[in-house]
């Protein structure tokens, strides 16, 4: 036997020994979280695709909101854009929800409305990664499905001391096969349908409220504690190991806040590219002057009653960060050559600002100021 495969064996001894302890704790310490206690397919679908890149308690509520209006699969396959963004407002990522409109209206034409209970289907479905198809398989459909994802491998590399990058795909396929061959085997010694669902969501507890990221665990609260190899070298930080993420894209903006009649100017993003299809102020690529931004305004024809400097923002993205500045514009006439005749702009006022036209959280200091 190679030493790949001794240490692989090993690995699997330990876990068969530190999961049950970790079922037991959930049991008695699980999150009260309202997709938990109706655990229907589309519920834990709705929810786990909320909760990526997201906190539990950011999304509660939007959660609620959510399913009160889109209560089904017909309704959300049903749903206008212009609604799933307004529901999604806040959230960010709002891809999220556009892939599942789309994965909705799949699941309408091609699976009669039913979602599918494996993991090879549910990877058809747009939005919906190997971690979400695991989760949705083994939690709504008590399928013996790992789903891995960095509270996982947080987990599992602290109580395993090991130090494989986990950014590396190899990795998380192999700790997946590792943990399915432990949650069978559980699942087998407990002679009741399987664990995998339960063990998916004591991790994301574990992970959440004790094994903590970028801070000191509260290593006397975990019931692994005594089989984690990083907690007896007093190395917990140590893991896990991740290459270094790159640089963000610094892009400066300037934000304008145009405002006529009790009115305010908008525009709608195109359908592709970052914020898709969302709604934005006006705004110009740098930072610019009040001169600079007086002679863009009269090329589009509107003549500014008065500018006012608004405070400046910043916004933090995945890859890049805006750095914005803004002005106040008031005006009191708009050529019809202007922003009125350019695609995309139009007028609102703040009732329709509010509870109409979803905005990105980008924008969020500005919002405040209408």
């Amino acid at each position: 036997m190679c030493a790949e495969d001794m240490e692989q064996d090993n690995h699997q001894i330990i876990l068969e020994e530190a999961l049950p302890p970790l079922l037991a704790w959930y049991e008695k310490n699980r999150r009260i979280l309202p997709w938990r206690e109706d655990p229907t397919p589309y519920h834990v679908w709705v929810s786990e695709i909320m909760l990526q890149q997201t906190r539990v308690e950011a999304v509660k509520g939007y959660y609620t909101r959510f399913m009160e209006t889109l209560p089904t699969v017909q309704s959300l396959a049903e749903a206008e854009e212009d609604i799933l963004n307004k529901l999604w407002e806040g959230l960010g990522y709002y891809s999220r929800v556009r892939n599942l409109g789309k994965a909705a209206r799949l699941v309408e034409e091609q699976y009669g409305g039913i979602i599918p209970d494996v993991e090879s289907e549910l990877l058809k479905l747009s939005g919906i990664g190997v971690y979400t198809a695991a989760a949705i398989a083994s939690i709504a459909f008590g399928k013996n499905a790992a789903a891995v994802d960095g509270n996982v491998l947080r987990v599992i590399t602290r109580l395993l001391a090991d130090d494989t990058d986990i950014g590396e795909d190899t990795f998380k396929k192999r700790v997946k096969a590792l943990l399915e061959n432990v949650y069978e085997s559980i699942t087998e010694h407990q002679h009741h349908t399987s664990v995998a669902g339960r063990l998916n969501q004591a991790f994301m507890d574990l992970g959440a409220t004790v094994c903590l990221p970028n801070s000191q665990p509260k290593c006397d609260l975990c019931p692994m504690v005594s089989y984690c190899k990083a907690h007896a070298q007093g190395k917990e930080l140590t893991y896990p190991c991740k290459a270094p993420k790159k640089e963000r894209v610094i892009e400066k903006k300037t934000i304008l806040l145009v405002r006529k009649e009790g009115k305010i100017l908008l525009h709608k993003r195109p359908p592709q590219g970052l914020l898709a299809g969302l709604y934005e102020f006006p705004n110009i690529d740098g930072r610019c002057s009040e001169k600079k931004v007086l002679l863009y305004l009269k090329e589009k024809g509107i003549l500014a009653v008065r500018i006012q400097k608004l405070s400046d923002a910043k916004h933090i993205f995945t890859h890049k960060e805006w750095h914005m500045t803004g002005y106040e514009v008031r005006m009191d006439e708009i050529s019809e050559e202007g922003f009125q005749a350019e695609e995309g702009y139009f007028w609102v006022n703040r009732e329709e600002l509010q509870n109409k036209y979803a905005m990105p959280s980008a924008f969020g200091k500005y919002i405040n100021l209408v």
